[in-house]
This record gives C-alpha cells, structure tokens and sequence, in this order.
C-alpha cells in the first residue's frame, strides 16, 4: 500500500509504517504528481484536497489530522467514493490553553481583572463549547453565538449582534464558511468591527478569513481602545505585517501545537484507517507520549487565587513566548516570510496541555480548588 503524507504529521512512522511505503511531501507542494500512484493520502490544513487534485488517481481513503474540514472538497469526495476522515477536538485543549494566556496577557497589560469582564464565544464546537465550560468554570460571565447549533437545537444562545453589544472580550471559534446558510467569511467585516465596545479585546484562534484583516488593520489605526490577538491570518502563509504589528499577541497558527493535540490528531487518523481497512487499531497515543515537563504543581491554600491561575496557565504554556519568535520571522520579503511561517510551524517546539497537570493544595481552599477543577487539571488529595 502506498502513503502520500504531509511530512509535518507527528508519529507518522509509529501510526502508519505498519501499513505500507510512506512517501513524505511538504504540504503546500503536494500535486497530482506526488499523488499519482497513492493509495492514502495523508494531509494537514495546508493541503487544498478537491478534484483537480485526486480526479485519476488510485487515492481511496483521506485523512486529515486537523480538527477542520474547510481544505477538503467534502462533495468531492463523497462523489467519488473516496473515504474521508478528520480529527474533530484533537486540538481544542491546545486553543483553549492559547485562549487563556492570551486573555492573562491582556489582563496584565490593561490592568483590569478576567472575572470582572463579559466574554463572548463565537462557535460553540469542539473548542468553543470547552473554552465555555472553562470560562464558567472559572466563574466568569460568558455568552454563546452559534445560530446553527441554535437552529437545530434551541438552548440559552444569543445573536452576533448581543455578543457585539454586551462583551468586554470576543473569542472566534467557527469553522470557515463562505456560502453556507450561515456564512462566516468576513463575518467580522469593517461594519462589526467598529461595532464593539470600547475597550474590547478581540481573539481570533479559528480562521483568518473570519476576520477582515484588511479592515481590522484600519480599525485598529482608528481605535486605540481596542486590543487583538491573531493567531491566523488570511493569506497565511503571507502576514500582514503592519496588522501583526497592532496586535497585542500574533502568533503563526499555532494555537492548537500542544504536543499532545498534533499527536492526538495523527491517533485519530490511524483509527478511522484501521476502521476502513476493517482492522484492529492496536496502537495507542498514551504509550508514545512522553512525560510532561511539569506534571505536579502543590499549592498553599493562602495562595491568591488570581496569582494561582496565572502560575497554572502559564507554567504549562505561555503564549507570548510564540509571539516573539513571531514577529523576529517578520523581515525582509514576502517570499521570505513565507518561509519563516512555515519553518516556526515545522520546528514548533514541545508544548504540553493544562489538562496533563496534577494540582495538590495543602489545606482548605474551595476557590484553589475551582481553579484547578475548571482548567481541567487534576486535583490530587491531600
């Protein structure tokens, strides 16, 4: 059996050696040349996967490790018989890591404190619907936007516009959209934009054309009082420079890199591969994950429960460390920078997940012990 893969999938020989020839490719250079004689096709978000591509060749089964779908020609595919399968919530926890960093970063600049703030999330998915249950787990005030999962199912949601007029902070989780019934190319064009509040924080970890880029650089030239943090962009790997320059934090879509979320995402694939080839999947994530760095933290309960969640968050994952190395790629030409988005991704250094943590907090404390239940970590009795 012969495999076509983005050399960038981790664990690619552990998960897939086993079922034949792997030939590896960057992802933005895969052509029908390279897919010519592959059984499987294996691909990232930067491999556009449609009819021009595999229309001829033996490719029977797609595999994205990437927890959206916007890349693959879903019609296509189903039209040809092609087998396809992606990895839904692989990356969620990384986002949501990124999320929460970004926001203490933002705190720490504007001098104000995260529970006193209105959040908005927009797209209640995988990632959307687990930064929520973080949010409220922390106690603070959040509102939903999600008018598909509004329509089919009802529940406490509220419109683009209320997110709009009543949050301090708008976080973007959707998936990218252009012609559908709820459409969320530009969905933040220069109209909504001008829109938010005065002091708002705008975050957008999804897509870059959920945003208009273009229009969010003028914004952001108009109002002062606005902050944002991008982690994608909308001709990625090309960047807006003077945008990324505005921006509190910019970072090249690495939001979902946690270690364990890329390796989660390959784990997927190889699953839905051992189902299509109607095998047993016999080998697992959690005997190839390495030990986190940081696995036991132990708290005082007279700790100041602000300083604990900024201890906590940022001694697994601090996202300001990805900005820097951001914004030193952004020089000299545009085909160069093309180069440097690209390298930060393929040499991405190891990055744990919050989730991987084991809190213990000697003494009696009901607010350490909401912090830590709410991020997801686990809560080690004393």
């Amino acid at each position: 059996m012969r495999i076509v893969a983005d050399e960038n999938i981790p664990l690619l020989d552990a998960f897939f050696e086993g079922f034949g020839d792997i030939q590896r490719y960057p992802g933005r250079t895969l052509d029908r040349a390279a897919v010519a004689e592959a059984d499987i096709l294996l691909v990232r978000s930067v491999t556009r996967v449609d009819r021009a591509l595999l229309e001829g060749t033996p490719v029977r089964f797609v595999g994205t490790c990437t927890i959206g779908t916007d890349h693959l020609d879903l019609d296509y595919l189903d039209q040809a018989g092609i087998q396809w399968s992606s990895a839904p919530g692989c990356n969620a926890r990384g986002v949501v890591d990124y999320v929460l960093g970004s926001l203490l970063t933002l705190a720490e600049i504007e001098g104000v404190e995260l529970a006193s703030r209105t959040y908005g999330v927009v797209g209640a998915g995988q990632v959307g619907g687990r930064l929520i249950k973080v949010m409220r787990g922390l106690g603070w005030n959040v509102l939903v936007c999600d008018p598909p999962r509004q329509a089919s199912e009802g529940g406490d949601y509220v419109s683009l516009d209320e997110i709009i007029a009543r949050c301090d902070v708008i976080s973007l989780h959707t998936p990218l959209d252009k012609n559908g019934e709820a459409p969320t190319w530009h969905l933040f064009d220069h109209g909504r934009l001008q829109q938010l509040r005065h002091g708002a924080w705008l975050i957008n970890a999804a897509r870059g054309p959920v945003v208009d880029n273009r229009a969010l650089r003028h914004v952001l030239l108009e109002r002062e009082d606005l902050q944002a943090v991008l982690d994608v962009w909308e001709e990625e790997p090309t960047v807006d420079a003077e945008l990324a320059e505005l921006c509190v934090i910019a970072t090249p879509h690495i939001a979902g890199y946690s270690l364990d979320g890329r390796q989660r995402g390959t784990a997927q694939i190889y699953q839905a591969l051992c189902t299509h080839l109607s095998q047993p999947a016999s080998i697992k994530l959690d005997d190839l994950l390495p030990k986190p760095w940081l696995a036991h933290v132990t708290l005082d309960a007279a700790t100041d429960p602000v300083w604990a969640l900024n201890a906590l968050c940022r001694g697994v994952y601090d996202p300001r460390r990805d900005d820097a190395d951001f914004r030193r790629s952004l020089i000299g030409d545009t085909h160069t920078q093309r180069l440097a988005f690209d390298a930060l991704r393929k040499h991405y250094p190891p990055r744990r997940e919050i989730d991987s943590l084991h809190v213990s907090v000697n003494g009696e404390s009901e607010a350490l012990c909401q912090i830590v239940k709410a991020l997801g970590a686990t809560l080690v009795a004393k």
